[in-house]
């Protein structure tokens, strides 16, 4: 096998860039992955694991605007904007205040709830090959509501979701308290939501790490895209710090860093990093038996074997990697509301990782009439790890030039520019 001739390139090697991987090597593609850190070490590591049917009605949803202009001056709360001079970030602001649409927001549900349970489908089937072990579980999710407020918010979003066909159930103050003896008796009530996986996702990058390799996937980590040679509207080389690569198509998967290498191709992606943090204690000190999302903190709470993670917080900081202490202990602080007893101090594992969020809070997986042999596939907010399988074997379509199992034309980089 030629390294410098793959039939597809991927770039990026967090969860999405590796299902790519995986998809197009099972399709008898000669693949080489490349990824400028360690596999797996972006925003795939340290998220809460969630593989989310509730979580269907995008970012961009009815009354958003309106929290998020009470919120995003608060460096303590959950969605603020790193204050800076950059027409990118004005012209998403501008986008995503013209989608937080009813009509809009609706129209946008059945695929993203159909990506999702096609994607959960490939879990499954991935959760049983050899070698792939991620602790796949089927155990629900529960939205917490401190208020009653925020309760019939909760409400209204699970009657959207029904409307879909995403099936929930409401839960009373003394059914949560029987069931998670944990919680605060001062929580207003539940809704839980019975098809939600988890997963390990750091278990899972690594072990289809492993499994591409397996299969004949060259997967390189410490590569670093440095350009691109374009001719006739094609990709002809990819220089990397590895050296060159002339691929047949280019995958690109790689998460916040997309919109800069695209540029190097005269290509604008409307994708803006959204900054979110997590943490863990030991389940020695919170006995969870579910995921839990904290409705008004807007925090996840997933139990590990060992430990509980606390992941939240959507800050549009730009490429920014450090850690904000700050933001931690907010996290901590909103989330022991919901709990009869006060989080401990020490935080453990404090990790910070960057989303790649669209004004529409659809994902870009997508051809490029500019760039004959181009796929991108990023953008997915919240939702890469939830998404990542579909959208590998997506992209591994595109890239393949074969039928796709979705009608794509919601997802392409075209509807950015009506």
């Amino acid at each position: 096998m030629h390294l410098d001739d793959p039939d597809v390139l991927v770039i990026g090697g967090g969860a999405i860039g590796l299902c790519s991987a995986y998809y197009a090597t099972k399709a008898g593609r000669r693949v080489v992955l490349v990824e400028r850190g360690e596999i797996g070490s972006g925003c795939s590591r340290g998220n809460a694991g969630w593989l989310v049917p509730s979580h269907c009605i995008p970012l961009a949803a009815p009354g958003v605007v309106k929290k998020a202009l009470r919120w995003m001056w608060s460096s303590r709360s959950p969605f603020s904007i790193r204050p800076r001079l950059d027409w990118n970030l004005i012209r998403w602001l501008v986008s995503f205040a013209s989608a937080c649409d009813e009509r809009k927001a609706r129209a946008s549900i059945p695929l993203l709830r159909d990506l999702t349970f096609a994607s959960l489908s490939e879990f499954q089937e991935l959760a049983s090959s050899v070698g792939m072990s991620f602790g796949l579980q089927r155990k629900g999710s529960l939205m917490l509501y401190l208020t009653g407020k925020g309760l019939s918010e909760g409400e209204g979003d699970a009657d959207m979701l029904n409307d879909h066909g995403i099936a929930s159930q409401p839960w009373s103050r003394d059914e949560i308290l029987h069931k998670e003896p944990a919680i605060t008796s001062r929580i207003a009530g539940g809704i839980f939501y019975p098809d939600d996986h988890q997963i390990v996702p750091s278990d899972f990058t690594e072990s289809l790490a492993r499994t591409c390799g397996r299969l004949g996937a060259s997967v390189l980590p410490g590569t670093t895209v440095t350009g691109f040679e374009v001719s006739n509207g094609t990709i002809s080389s990819v220089r990397t710090t590895q050296g060159d690569f002339c691929p047949g198509t280019v995958i690109l998967a790689a998460g916040v860093e997309s919109p800069g290498l695209a540029a190097q191709l005269g290509l604008r992606l409307p994708i803006e990093a959204g900054k979110g943090y997590s943490f863990s204690v030991p389940t020695s000190t919170l006995c969870l038996s579910r995921a839990l999302l904290l409705s008004e903190a807007k925090v996840a709470v997933t139990p590990f074997e060992e430990k509980v993670r606390f992941a939240g917080t959507l800050e549009l900081s730009g490429i920014d990697y450090r850690i904000n202490l700050r933001k931690l202990e907010a996290i901590r602080e909103s989330s022991s509301s919901y709990f009869s007893a006060k989080l401990p101090e020490v935080m453990n594992e404090a990790w910070s990782g960057l989303r790649p969020c669209t004004p529409d809070g659809l994902p870009i997986i997508s051809n490029v009439p500019q760039v004959d042999n181009l796929v991108i596939a990023s953008g997915h907010g919240m939702l890469g790890v939830s998404l990542a399988p579909i959208t590998g074997k997506l992209a591994a379509q595109l890239a393949c030039r074969a039928s796709t199992d979705f009608d794509l034309s919601l997802l392409s980089l075209s509807r950015m520019n009506h």
